[in-house]
């Protein structure tokens, strides 16, 4: 690297800190929820050219038919663009994305990028509802801009908990990951807990800088409050079912037990992931 690359990156990852994260976010929202017809074409267009979005995937091909930015962000698919692994031992992709970083929890600790990791503790917030996943296997997928942004069942199960748990905002990328420690268990975040045929499964939605919000099936839009919010809840949700979406990219790490599943072989660190695809499989 570079003498400039690495400062770059230093300005980068102090800005991180230096940013008022919730307020940014909290304007960044109101701008994404506008309905307002030259505020939200303007905001869709400017996306689009950016990130280069493929309209041809999704159910609404028209930029200008949706109400809002929110609305074109959390677009679904075209129906049969994403299929759903049928094999009944088969664990599926929870989301269009990246593979951050997967594989075995060490004595309680995820990995997270070079020399960097974080509790399984810390990131679901509550030392009972954690222990099941202490040695157990993790995935953690990034979902980019440009990427579909609902999040999915990685296989059925019953919802029993949802853990809001308020956070800092930290961007999520590459970098953040290298260099800001515990980086997804200080991000503010919905942690999703299951029953399924392989013990229990967590699914957690990990929010970042300018995400306007978290969304889950069975609590609608998170409305952050600034403490730690534990819901009860006795929901049957099928493999490939909608979970929750991300207003604005973000990131979904998914538990389970010890001894019960192994990743697939081929994916690793930065391969691209797509919805319902098999990503592991039951043992």
């Amino acid at each position: 690297m570079s003498f400039a690359e690495d400062l770059k990156k230093q300005i980068f990852i102090k800005a991180q800190n230096l940013v008022p994260q919730h307020q940014l976010s909290r304007v960044v929202g109101k701008v994404a929820a506008s309905e307002n017809f030259l505020v939200k074409t303007a905001v869709i267009q400017a996306f689009k050219a950016k990130y280069g979005i493929d309209m041809s995937i999704a159910e609404q091909t028209n930029p200008n038919q949706y109400k809002s930015f929110n609305e074109f962000f959390t677009r679904a698919l075209k129906q049969g663009v994403r299929g759903v692994d049928e094999r009944a031992d088969s664990i599926v992709c929870p989301a269009d994305g990246e593979i951050s970083q997967l594989g075995k929890i060490e004595v309680g600790d995820i990995f997270q990028a070079k020399g960097q990791s974080f509790s399984v503790e810390k990131l679901i917030g509550d030392p009972q509802l954690a222990k099941p996943f202490i040695d157990g296997q993790f995935a953690t997928v990034y979902l980019s801009p440009k990427d579909y942004h609902r999040v999915h069942m990685p296989l059925a199960g019953t919802l029993t908990e949802t853990l809001y748990i308020p956070g800092e905002l930290f961007s999520v990328n590459q970098t953040t990951a290298e260099n800001v420690p515990g980086l997804f268990a200080r991000n503010e975040r919905m942690v999703c807990l299951f029953d399924t045929e392989l013990g229990r499964m967590a699914v957690v939605l990990v929010g970042a800088m300018i995400v306007a919000g978290i969304e889950t099936v069975a609590t609608g839009k998170v409305k952050p409050t600034g403490r730690v919010e534990l819901q009860h809840h006795q929901m049957q949700l099928d493999k490939g079912a909608e979970l929750g979406r991300f207003y604005l990219g973000s990131t979904a790490v998914v538990l389970f037990e010890k001894d019960r599943m192994v990743w697939e072989e081929q994916f690793k660190a930065n391969s691209t992931v797509v919805m319902g695809e098999r990503l592991g499989h039951s043992v």
